[in-house]
């Protein structure tokens, strides 16, 4: 099959597409042919192998474990392991796989697609909407009717959290700039600020839950932006050095609020697919997608994310 491969850490000129044994199956794992697959910002960071303190999770110290690179997907079902319930041949499903960037993936973290919804549009959702729900959900705690506040909102993560709160009953206020205001506004925010123009911390607006994806205000001012027993979750940070990345934020916010502020990395659950598959279904999430690749283009895909400021997803 082809895949798309790499041999060492370094930009997306290391990548190329190559013919490779197509995955094996397990007892418990779906084997998929891959209709699309999105690219998400935990992608650029195993292909740089950067931050390096996080290279051990990612695959090896001097150089990728795995040739493989890819994580979200959607396509058709080719075979089931024995141990597998409620899949057969020709589902149409989407999740998340350690090596997407392929035309088959052997995974056991997916869910049914809905009828009407794209490929490319299921193909986004897994790491994103994982994120967004399980951060609004689970580590803010989100109850019906609170204040929402989303810093980033135009990103993958930004703009799924964005809906998702509203579609859990919030009231949501989103951050973005100048060129976003009317796609953020589009997928249901009640009010969309500026930051170009306009320092959120600075509005007098309290919010019970804020969701820091941009990452770009210290805890000093994150604070004034949160009314009493509110919650802060952070899920994103500027790339920083390349030792820390983005976890030099995150720590240090962690460190100045005195543990109050939540932090996480989204854990694969085919239940939370599965409430995201719902909320495709009955229109409460339609994934942004700015722009499609082909396989070949994928360097390309994630040189634009290396870039920043990606609107929706790639």
């Amino acid at each position: 099959m082809r895949a798309l491969v790499r041999d060492r850490y370094g930009d997306p000129g290391v990548l190329r597409v190559d013919e490779v044994e197509r995955p094996s199956l397990d007892d418990d794992h779906v084997l998929v042919r891959v209709k699309a697959s999105s690219v998400n910002r935990v992608d650029w960071y195993k292909l740089r192998g950067r931050p390096l303190l996080v290279r051990p999770m990612m695959g090896g110290v001097l150089k990728p474990k795995s040739r493989l690179m890819g994580t979200d997907f959607a396509g058709i079902v080719e075979a089931v392991g024995k141990e597998v319930a409620g899949f057969a041949v020709g589902d149409e499903v989407f999740g998340r796989g350690g090596c997407a960037y392929a035309d088959d993936v052997a995974e056991k973290a997916l869910a049914r697609k809905p009828p009407g919804v794209g490929f490319e549009a299921a193909g986004a959702v897994g790491v994103a909407g994982l994120t967004a729900l399980q951060a609004l959900r689970n580590r803010g705690a989100l109850q019906p009717g609170e204040r929402v506040l989303v810093n980033g909102a135009s990103g993958g993560v930004g703009t799924m959290t964005v809906q998702i709160a509203k579609a859990l009953g919030a009231h949501v206020t989103a951050v973005c700039s100048s060129r976003n205001i009317d796609r953020i506004g589009e997928l249901g925010a009640d009010r969309v600020l500026d930051y170009t123009r306009e320092d959120f911390t600075r509005t007098g607006e309290r919010c019970d839950v804020v969701i820091d994806v941009a990452g770009n205000h210290p805890w000093r001012r994150l604070r004034r932006g949160l009314a009493s027993g509110a919650r802060l979750v952070v899920v994103g940070g500027p790339s920083g050095s390349g030792v820390l990345g983005p976890l030099g934020h995150i720590l240090a916010t962690r460190l100045a609020s005195r543990g109050r502020v939540g932090f996480f990395a989204a854990s694969f659950t085919n239940d939370d697919l599965e409430t995201l598959a719902g909320m495709l279904e009955r229109g409460e999430l339609i994934p942004a997608v700015d722009r499609i690749y082909e396989l070949g283009e994928a360097p390309e895909a994630l040189r634009e994310m290396g870039r920043g400021h990606v609107r929706g997803k790639l």
